[in-house]
């Protein structure tokens, strides 16, 4: 069984060599980005990326002796804008309360989308998507033929290729 090449596919196709294995880093960085967002887990716990921030409350809570008492109170909000944290929920097991935890993370996504833009605006006319389920390819690069004859996008901008992706050129290990 042959292995797919795609680094020769994409060079045959006019991408530069270097361009091209930027690409398929990317395309394996969203990659592992997407499974993460679908989470994990093991007996212990299970974890996923999600974006949203940390928000410190205070609260007052008034006391039978008149005094009045200030409790803080952290908590997460979900943000698809946000940035991105790691959602880890611990498990006891019944022998205690679960519970969950928020650590930030680093933005790789948001990285790579950077990177792919800049690569793509050196090849006017073609096209790329991001798919962003894990059980297929990542990343699907679309020559100019390969959108020829789609209409133009009624919004402006790129032309809409979420139903044609896969006339592309798929970007994967």
């Amino acid at each position: 069984m042959a292995k797919y090449n795609c680094v020769g596919t994409l060079c045959d196709a006019g991408i530069s060599y270097e361009d091209a294995t930027a690409l398929r880093r990317i395309s394996m960085t969203l990659h592992r980005w997407h499974e993460l967002e679908c989470g994990d887990g093991n007996s212990y716990g299970s974890w996923c990326i999600t974006r949203g921030k940390r928000q410190t409350l205070s609260i007052a809570a008034h006391e039978a002796a008149g005094e009045t008492k200030i409790n803080t109170l952290r908590q997460f909000v979900h943000d698809d804008d946000g940035a991105p944290y790691i959602e880890h929920h611990h498990y006891t097991h019944g022998q205690g309360k679960d519970s969950v935890s928020y650590a930030a993370i680093p933005d790789r996504e948001r990285g790579a989308l950077k990177r792919l833009a800049k690569i793509m605006a050196n090849y006017p006319g073609w096209a790329s998507y991001v798919q962003g389920d894990p059980r297929g390819c990542a990343l699907y690069i679309l020559r100019p033929a390969d959108t020829a004859d789609l209409p133009d996008n009624p919004n402006g901008g790129d032309v809409d290729v979420s139903s044609v992706y896969t006339r592309g050129i798929a970007v994967c290990r």
